[in-house]
């Protein structure tokens, strides 16, 4: 390679992570203030079952819903009708909300501290915390993606990801008997007691 080629190669490299780092820095912003949102929030629900309340409309504006309960559900979520679709996003909302928000006290914060983003993708940045809570500390790594503005569209905790998690099950369930099977699991853990 002469200097001449060594020099674009530098210079185009040098653009090119300087536009992967601002795209990088607007997510971790935006995950910064939707984590701030929920915590004020969580500071004054009296219980879990209200905080799951509370917390609700702050990560339906967050979080693409419609995104991880379609990556959830894989390929089979082309043969749901559009209102099996959204049928199953409520459910799944429900789920992830009320279980999540189930493993946290109001008012007990957790100690976050936040890891430099990266952009593996353009518009796609993944953005690694290290939480601590009540003495344990979990990695957890935030997927957002570009969807009009930064969604989170999937949550690795100590290395599992949500939606993983979910796909097994409800790929399981959708092999063996289609979107009301889906729906039908959904509605059962909902169901649930809390």
């Amino acid at each position: 390679m002469n200097r001449r080629s060594l020099l674009t190669f530098v210079v185009s490299f040098a653009c090119l992570s300087v536009s992967w780092s601002a795209p990088a820095n607007e997510a971790e912003q935006f995950l910064k203030k939707a984590v701030d949102e929920v915590l004020a929030v969580s500071d004054r629900a009296g219980n879990p079952s209200a905080l799951a309340d509370k917390v609700r409309p702050i990560l339906q504006r967050h979080i693409s819903f419609e995104t991880m309960t379609r990556r959830a559900v894989g390929p089979g979520w082309r043969q749901f009708t559009p209102d099996q679709q959204q049928k199953a996003t409520q459910l799944f909302t429900t789920l992830v909300i009320r279980t999540y928000s189930s493993k946290f006290t109001p008012g007990e914060r957790p100690a976050m501290s936040y890891q430099a983003a990266v952009a593996p993708a353009a518009g796609r940045v993944d953005v690694p915390t290290k939480l601590v809570y009540r003495g344990s500390r979990y990695s957890v790594t935030y997927r957002l993606e570009q969807e009009g503005s930064w969604k989170i569209t999937d949550v690795v905790i100590e290395g599992v990801s949500l939606i993983a998690n979910y796909r097994t099950q409800l790929d399981a369930k959708f092999k063996d008997g289609g979107a009301p099977a889906v729906i039908s699991s959904l509605e059962q853990s909902v169901s649930r007691p809390k």
